[in-house]
């Protein structure tokens, strides 16, 4: 097990054996916490006079920010996404789609705005370290409606705040000795907590499925997509978040796997969109349930 994956579990899913480790880490952790909460109660969030929908979490890695984004953002018109673009190989402020049209490579804008971009046909996506400074860009161009990925912690930023969390918990500490971002009790400044099989559920499936595929994917926290593996799963690759793939590594271990096709998520997948090789793709969408698309519909109403 790599480093990096034994870390991950450590802070997903902590054994026994992980307690010195976490017990040494802790008082970082409340440092970390306490700084973390000090920021965000001495903020002064500014108003962009546009409606700004944050989808956060609390928790590092994944938690469906990306399929919850693109399920709210289909349904809105005039609507700019903006994030951080993790994993990009660029730097600065880059449009990765205008109204629907793909501006920007993979590389540009990293994976998962550029699945956003492809998701989207009527929105626009931009990534930048910079928000505001996105923010400002979106509606000069006409956009009527903010939506920001991973924005909880933006704390300078007055917006609507909706904060994704998992079905369990088993690690509730801050970073370094646990995966959260803030003190777990800091959900209390979001609009809307939606938890994972009570507010929107997944449905998962399998695009051009195989006879024996080979799971390749550079997730946070691959292990939860093991509820979704069929049988026909001859091995399993994890890379780490936001990697990058090569072909011929990827077709080597096809071959030593003895697999007739790669499997791999969608946020993976724009990454082999040149490769020659069959894949097979876990596809993920989002059913939210009605209170919650009630609830954003009334934010968005009262803030125009």
């Amino acid at each position: 097990m790599r480093i990096d994956q034994a870390y991950e579990q450590l802070l997903f899913s902590p054994r026994w054996y992980h307690l010195p480790f976490i017990v040494l880490m802790l008082p970082l952790s409340l440092l970390y916490g306490a700084l973390m909460w000090i920021r965000r109660v001495l903020a002064s969030p500014k108003d962009f006079g546009i409606p700004i929908i944050s989808v956060g979490n609390l928790i590092v890695g994944g938690s469906g920010k990306t399929p919850f984004t693109i399920a709210l953002a289909s349904g809105m018109e005039d609507v700019a996404i903006i994030s951080r673009g993790y994993g990009r190989k660029s730097k600065g402020l880059v449009e990765v789609s205008k109204n629907g049209k793909i501006v920007a490579t993979v590389e540009q804008s990293g994976d998962e705005p550029m699945l956003m971009a492809m998701s989207l046909p009527h929105a626009s996506v931009i990534v930048s370290e910079d928000r505001p400074g996105a923010i400002t860009l979106a509606k000069k161009q006409g956009a009527k409606l903010i939506i920001l990925d991973d924005g909880f912690n933006r704390v300078g930023i007055k917006k609507f705040e909706i904060l994704l969390e998992p079905e369990t918990i088993k690690n509730s500490l801050p970073f370094p000795a646990g995966p959260f971002r803030e003190f777990r009790f800091t959900q209390k400044y979001a609009d809307i907590v939606a938890r994972e099989g009570r507010d929107f559920t997944r449905v998962v499936e399998i695009d051009q499925p195989r006879s024996k595929m080979l799971l390749v994917t550079a997730i946070a926290n691959p292990q939860r997509l093991e509820r979704y593996l069929p049988e026909e799963v001859v091995g399993k690759v994890y890379l780490r978040d936001h990697a990058y793939f090569d072909e011929g590594e990827i077709r080597k271990l096809m071959e030593e796997y003895g697999a007739d096709s790669v499997l791999c998520t969608s946020k993976d997948r724009v990454k082999m969109r040149d490769f020659d090789l069959p894949i097979s793709e876990l596809k993920l969408k989002l059913n939210i349930e009605d209170d919650i698309i009630e609830k954003i519909q009334t934010y968005i109403q009262s803030s125009r």
